[in-house]
């Protein structure tokens, strides 16, 4: 990409940093779902956003072994394969489908993130760890789960899916409820509509 973008700044988990100072960031992550990869578990995808000026204005992520595109442009709309997707109906934590993931570090630290997930255990209908955060955020733009949570994340694991929720008609936010972006650690997800009971079950 850097051949057709020569002036553009580069920031992929692979190599790092390619470029600086300018107004248009390219966030890739060739392989979010290592783990999964790496044991012949098909769940595992390629990433791709675009910021201008700090603002995420293009996601894709493509999940090769289902063959699904997940792109989006901001202010129009989220789409899988060249077709609409919209977030989730469920209004109620009980009978929403959540996702969450577990960091590199839970060995070391655990607390924190088993504290979530058994509150949100008992609150959801059901939790389910993919191990990729671009998919599981694309899963809730196109309304497969009501909403996700995750720590201690880069920001190529989420600027594409966090644009897909938002133009899919969900709600991206900190664990705090504060404006979302790709370079905060932590992410909540949602349809909206069960946003504030998550981020109440995910307080500590």
């Amino acid at each position: 990409m850097g051949r057709h973008f020569p002036e553009d700044t580069f920031l992929t988990e692979e190599t790092g940093q390619h470029g600086h100072g300018s107004k248009r960031v390219w966030l890739i992550d060739p392989l979010d779902g290592t783990i999964n990869f790496t044991h012949e578990l098909a769940f595992f995808a390629v990433s791709v956003a675009l910021q201008v000026q700090a603002e995420t204005m293009l996601g894709v992520v493509y999940s090769p072994c289902t063959q699904e595109l997940f792109e989006g442009v901001k202010g129009a709309g989220a789409f899988l394969n060249q077709k609409p997707i919209t977030v989730s109906k469920a209004t109620k934590l009980i009978d929403s489908l959540l996702a969450t993931g577990f960091p590199y570090t839970v060995r070391q630290n655990p607390g924190d993130v088993m504290k979530r997930f058994g509150n949100l255990a008992v609150r959801g209908q059901a939790i389910r760890r993919m191990g990729s955060a671009a998919l599981d955020l694309c899963y809730v733009a196109a309304g497969r789960f009501a909403g996700f949570w995750e720590q201690d994340l880069k920001p190529w694991d989420t600027a594409a899916g966090a644009l897909l929720v938002e133009e899919a008609g969900g709600r991206v936010t900190d664990f705090e409820g504060n404006p979302f972006n790709p370079f905060l650690k932590a992410v909540v997800a949602s349809n909206s509509l069960i946003h504030d009971d998550l981020l109440a079950a995910l307080r500590l």
